[in-house]
């Protein structure tokens, strides 16, 4: 395993008792919010970007959606959509009209302002692995989820400067109920990190809950609460063609308390939408564009992103493929959409492997930089998922980390700078044809800030690696994974929010926490 070097880090979180120093296993850029200064790929002209748009009206206006939430039916037809049963069809002058009331740019504040998130713009945010319900690392294989996993995960989240957001539940730890699984989650995410996080849309009790606790880690009263965003939802349309009654619930609850919302339809080229490209591009911005539309009617101004997760099948096994070719075109092309509706864009870092091996790597690099092509400024998953989101894995989660590393060091105007020092010419004389820049003072002067340092990756040669042990790069990350968790320490938290969230917690779970029939 590459030496790994101790030393001691300010923890971040809220004030409110004795700030304490966590061990730091690896050196790792600071925190910070990439931004994106890049021109995106574009992949459609202007007649392609009026097609798809024309596809995605249409679809709206002659095939309709089925709202199968009666409270949502009952507020489209009081703003004129033409409903039959539970399909309803909306004209392109009321959706345009309302997916302009939504921001292009929001901010999220957690219980910590300094891991604030601006969603839109250059910014580009990304958030670890959320919903597996199975965990597989080196020692255990592939086993069901369980809360200590969660919250291992939870401390690499927090530990990880370039894991921004705590998404939905890392792994699902299915030996707590389902009735109460979502108040110890939450309750360990809020303890355990000091970043954003997210509520399910599964039902009343569900975000109703979490919003309560938000707001409870957040020290804020109600008003504090609803005047903008601390929290977020996001919420699958049932594809094709259908948004069901627990997300439309929760998207209206958190829509009507000001939170930020995020409408992602899973279209699967060739199963739940067209096999070609635009086609499932069309209909995911339809089934996207009506959820808008419904929460700016109720509060206009509400923090709204579209969320793009096209990929296609594989024909042969109906199994879903990530990081394809086609997956990164359908993510490029809804990053051109997002701008031409002035919405901000949510992809995903995902792939089709069992294990953390080449083929997760490559797939999980080629979605994450399609990312970073298209203009996403918000990435779930970018870190530890596996078998097409059905594992979590503490390895290819810090294998992930380098690569969200390398984006952000990709995105650092050092490296594109060109002052006089940046061009270097009188290094250049002063080396000529015959020298080299190792001595130079050029060189000395910036060597240590020159290039990428990694934490995971080894840079010797064979035979230096074979020496130390020739340790392959998961289990390098696996020992990394123990050493983190092993000396983690959580964000402080002031003793009396925590004692709230605790008495909240212990009340819910008395009253019987959520229903688990939806």
């Amino acid at each position: 395993m590459a030496d790994t070097v101790i030393r001691k880090r300010r923890s971040g979180g809220r004030s409110g008792n004795t700030r304490r120093h966590a061990v730091s296993v690896i050196e790792q850029m600071p925190w910070h919010i990439p931004q994106n200064n890049d021109r995106p790929t574009e992949p459609l002209d202007d007649a392609g970007v009026a097609a798809i748009h024309d596809g995605a009206m249409r679809i709206l206006e002659e095939v309709g959606i089925e709202f199968l939430n009666d409270e949502a039916l009952a507020i489209l037809r009081e703003a004129g959509c033409t409903i039959d049963g539970h399909n309803v069809r909306m004209g392109r002058d009321f959706v345009m009209e309302m997916v302009a009331k939504a921001p292009s740019s929001f901010t999220i504040t957690p219980r910590n302002p300094d891991r604030e998130v601006v969603i839109g713009g250059k910014s580009m945010v990304f958030v670890n692995v959320s919903s597996p319900p199975n965990y597989w690392d080196l020692e255990t294989g592939k086993v069901p989820g369980t809360r200590e996993q969660c919250q291992n995960l939870l401390k690499l989240t927090q530990y990880f400067n370039c894991i921004h957001v705590a998404g939905g539940y890392p792994v699902e730890p299915v030996d707590v109920h389902a009735s109460v699984r979502h108040l110890d989650v939450l309750f360990d995410k809020l303890t355990l990190t000091d970043k954003v996080c997210h509520a399910y849309s599964l039902g009343k009790e569900r975000v109703e809950d979490v919003m309560e606790m938000v707001r409870i880690a957040g020290g804020l009263s109600e008003e504090e609460f609803e005047a903008k965003p601390h929290m977020y939802t996001n919420i699958n349309s049932t594809s094709p063609l259908k948004h069901d009654i627990p997300m439309l619930d929760g998207w209206m609850r958190c829509t009507r308390r000001g939170q930020a919302v995020i409408v992602t339809p899973f279209t699967l080229a060739g199963a739940m939408a067209p096999v070609t490209m635009a086609g499932a591009v069309a209909q995911s911005l339809a089934e996207g564009l009506c959820a808008i539309a419904l929460a700016q009617y109720i509060r206009p101004g509400t923090p709204c992103a579209f969320g793009t997760f096209t990929s296609n099948v594989d024909m042969k096994s109906g199994a879903p493929a990530f990081g394809t070719p086609e997956y990164m075109r359908a993510t490029q092309m809804s990053g051109q959409m997002a701008r031409f509706y002035g919405l901000p864009l949510r992809a995903s870092g995902s792939c089709a492997a069992n294990v953390p091996d080449g083929q997760a790597m490559w797939e999980t690099s080629n979605a994450l930089w399609s990312a970073v092509q298209s203009g996403t400024n918000l990435v779930y998953h970018a870190a530890g998922w596996l078998e097409g989101g059905l594992i979590a894995s503490p390895e290819k989660f810090i294998m992930d980390c380098e690569v969200l590393q390398h984006i952000q060091r990709y995105f650092d105007p050092a490296l594109t700078a060109t002052t006089p020092d940046d061009i270097a010419l009188d290094a250049i004389k002063s080396v000529g044809a015959e020298g080299h820049f190792f001595g130079c003072d050029h060189t000395q002067e910036r060597y240590t800030t020159a290039f990428y340092q990694p934490f995971l990756s080894d840079w010797r040669n064979y035979e230096g690696w074979a020496l130390d042990g020739g340790v392959w790069t998961a289990e390098r990350a696996h020992r990394m994974f123990k050493e983190i968790i092993g000396s983690f320490e959580p964000p402080p938290m002031d003793e009396a929010i925590r004692e709230e969230l605790e008495a909240f917690v212990a009340k819910r779970k008395e009253q019987g926490g959520a229903p688990t029939d939806f």
